[in-house]
């Protein structure tokens, strides 16, 4: 397939397909967030829920680390000088990128080498997959710089990858997980070796776009409603997701391949 480039100032973004690839692209300084790339990552996820061409996206970081965090001198040292309304206005901005990533309906892989601290931390969690390297460190530091480990709507996704007691130990030490370790506590869904990495997470993402992509925006969408659901609320949401993609050409693509012995071709409709 073609590739095209779109216009992106401070990640990198390529678009194969129907595959979106992200990369947080300041390898000198390991991928740090900046105030205006947080706000630019929003709003790349913010727009995905229109995009009808994107149906996955991987996101990774350049050159051997995924993401240290926020900047310290770009972030971190003007922070101490805001008021406590400007701390708000930026604690939630850094949370409506969570938003935006649970709430767009393309799966989202994240591909983590090497650092992946702070708020990269938050953008792996965020993701819907984890594919990760044994080389790789992951780290909630926040209360190595005397903040609480909630940032971002980690006390909420976290113990749900990992466990509550896991998330709770993570979260109250800041300290580092190794690649292995994250696979094992289930916080990477897979290992892989790093130079294989970025091609495995787009492998992966080009095998759900192909797939029944509107199903998969419920799947995605119902994975994220139904933590604050009880069971017959959940059971009841389901029913109503599932009849509505019965209700799909892709539905009944599937149906009329297996009758002819043949492999469904999904479009999304």
């Amino acid at each position: 397939m073609a590739r095209r480039d779109r216009e992106a100032r401070r990640f990198r973004l390529e678009v194969e397909g129907k595959v979106a690839t992200v990369t947080l692209d300041r390898p000198a300084r390991k991928n740090p967030l900046t105030f205006d790339s947080y706000a630019e990552l929003r709003d790349f996820f913010r727009d995905l829920r229109t995009d009808p061409d994107i149906k996955a996206v991987v996101l990774t970081g350049a050159e051997e680390n995924f993401c240290s965090g926020g900047d310290v001198h770009e972030i971190i040292g003007p922070l101490t000088e805001r008021d406590l309304p400007g701390l708000l206005a930026f604690t939630r901005m850094t949370g409506d990128l969570v938003v935006a990533m649970r709430r767009c309906p393309q799966p989202v892989i994240a591909a983590v080498d090497g650092v992946c601290a702070g708020a990269g931390a938050i953008l792996a969690m965020a993701s819907d997959i984890r594919f990760g390297t044994a080389r790789s460190r992951v780290a909630f530091l926040f209360t190595r710089v005397g903040l609480a480990g909630c940032d971002m709507g980690a006390c909420a996704i976290l113990p749900r990858i990992v466990g509550q007691g896991r998330a709770a130990e993570l979260l109250f030490t800041g300290r580092a997980m190794e690649g292995e370790e994250a696979e094992r506590w289930g916080f990477f869904n897979r290992l892989v070796e790093p130079s294989a990495l970025l091609a495995e997470a787009r492998a992966f993402a080009r095998q759900l776009a192909d797939g029944p992509t509107f199903a998969h925006g419920i799947t995605k969408t119902q994975l994220h409603q139904e933590w604050a659901m009880g069971i017959e609320e959940a059971v009841e949401a389901e029913a109503q997701a599932q009849a509505i993609c019965m209700a799909t050409r892709d539905f009944r693509r599937a149906y009329e391949a297996f009758v002819a012995k043949r492999r469904p071709r999904f479009e999304g409709d």
